[in-house]
């Protein structure tokens, strides 16, 4: 085997995906991911019924990345996987696996921040893409995080904002649950959202100071918009649901781009990279392609695989730690609470 070429199998296992990756190096050979659908008839994720699914997954999934990428586990070079945050239950599962696999095959355990993830998915290479300049401002922004980040090296990030109650998927999540649609709702705001008119209603913007977010007043807007509209008329909500989608989101998007605004305006950097499942959102990813030719800004998007919880953002951050010879003792253990 080229001894210049590392292989990392990765984990990914925070919440109510079940991932594994296979990259030789900074290239991904293979990226599987399996849904936990159950959750949907609950409308959120049920802790431990992640944690029951993840067990039941996480050999499947890595049999399929190591067939997919037609790699044997002799011949990886180490094993990374997802500490934390999350759900404790999810991470254990994807904690216990890799320190028992690097165990029995005698390599390094490298232990990976699931935000830090998110952001340093930028650096997986592919073809024709360039990755962001340091530094950088990430706008991480996910189910279970709002966070603006300076990010100085692969490893010196400082968070400069963040949401101080309701991330802002939970915001989109909650929202949809108020208009009745399914979970997760996200997706189908936007879905929506793009049929509708986003001037349609107004819903006021929180204002909190410096770069920090709060989104749990906005949500209480929406309830009692909802229930003031439906009581005029029942229906209410069925007639208008591309126009009141369409100003929900609206109104995260615009609260979101103001802070990145300032953030940017504040620190005098132009290079800026979106990152979380919500940068999956079409509204936010118009908005950050518009601000690059206002602002003369440098904008970093990623693939839409690499948006939601995956294992490839834990494989890159893997192999970059495994170059500094970064590696976890076996005593490590799975952090629920784990600050960038």
């Amino acid at each position: 085997m080229n001894t210049s070429k590392k292989y990392i199998l990765a984990i990914e296992s925070s919440c109510d995906d079940t991932a594994a990756a296979i990259l030789c190096n900074s290239t991904v050979l293979s990226n599987i991911v399996a849904n936990q659908e159950i959750h949907q008839q609950y409308g959120g994720v049920v802790p431990e019924l992640a944690s029951r699914a993840h067990q039941q997954n996480i050999v499947p999934v890595v049999h399929q990345a190591l067939a997919k990428a037609n790699i044997g586990k002799n011949e990886l070079s180490a094993i990374a996987f997802t500490r934390g945050p999350g759900l404790l239950g999810s991470l254990l599962v994807g904690t216990s696996f890799a320190k028992s696999l690097a165990l029995g095959l005698g390599i390094p355990l490298i232990e990976v921040n699931h935000m830090q993830a998110h952001i340093l998915a930028h650096f997986i290479k592919e073809e024709d893409k360039t990755v962001p300049n340091f530094p950088f401002l990430a706008l991480t922004i996910s189910g279970g995080h709002t966070q603006i980040v300076q990010v100085n090296d692969h490893f010196d990030m400082e968070i400069l904002g963040e949401s101080l109650d309701d991330a802002v998927g939970e915001a989109f999540d909650k929202s949809a649950k108020l208009l009745g649609l399914p979970y997760p709702g996200g997706p189908l705001i936007d879905k929506y959202a793009q049929k509708g008119n986003p001037k349609a209603f107004e819903f006021p913007k929180p204002k909190v100071e410096h770069l920090n977010f709060s989104f749990s007043g906005l949500k209480t807007s929406i309830l009692y918009f909802i229930q003031r509209k439906t009581k005029e008329n029942p229906d209410f909500v069925q007639e208008h649901l591309n126009d009141i989608c369409a100003s929900i989101q609206e109104t995260i998007v615009t609260i979101l781009m103001d802070k990145l605004k300032k953030a940017s305006k504040i620190t005098g950097i132009k290079e800026i990279a979106i990152g979380g499942g919500v940068s999956a959102n079409s509204e936010i990813r118009k908005r950050i392609r518009d601000m690059e030719q206002a602002l003369g800004w440098k904008t970093y998007i990623p693939k839409f695989e690499y948006c939601t919880d995956n294992a490839a953002m834990i494989g890159i951050v893997g192999y970059l730690k495994y170059l500094k010879g970064d590696f976890a003792r076996q005593e490590v253990s799975a952090k629920a609470r784990y600050i960038l």
